[in-house]
């Protein structure tokens, strides 16, 4: 499976379900911003250490799991929306920072 098996897989979900009418950029940039809300939610509380330790408990993994995916959902049929590229955004983004973010010693030892 990769990025466009799920795309293909999200346009028939939405075409079956004649949703496509509703999945406007502007209404599915709002959805995906609800849904790193509850994602939000799911660690607004936490301290540093429970957060990196929230997989070992099987009913937040769970919520997480699905959370994430509702994320990716979204922003995948957005993308599609919109026509853009995800995995060469991704990549192209990364180049960018990393003209940005030059690596070299950061704490430098007198």
């Amino acid at each position: 499976m990769n990025l466009e098996d799920l795309r293909d897989a999200l346009r028939r979900f939405a075409a079956a379900r004649d949703w496509d009418r509703y999945h406007t950029p502007k209404n599915l940039v709002m959805a995906l911003s609800g849904e790193v809300g509850e994602l939000t939610d799911l660690f607004q509380w936490l301290t540093p250490e429970e957060a990196a330790h929230a997989m070992e408990d099987p009913e937040l993994a769970w919520k997480v799991r699905d959370e994430l995916a509702d994320v990716m959902h979204y922003l995948v049929r957005l993308a599609d929306k919109l026509d853009v590229d995800l995995i060469e955004a991704a990549f192209a983004k990364i180049e960018r920072n990393e003209r940005r973010f030059p690596t070299g010693d950061l704490n430098p030892v007198e």
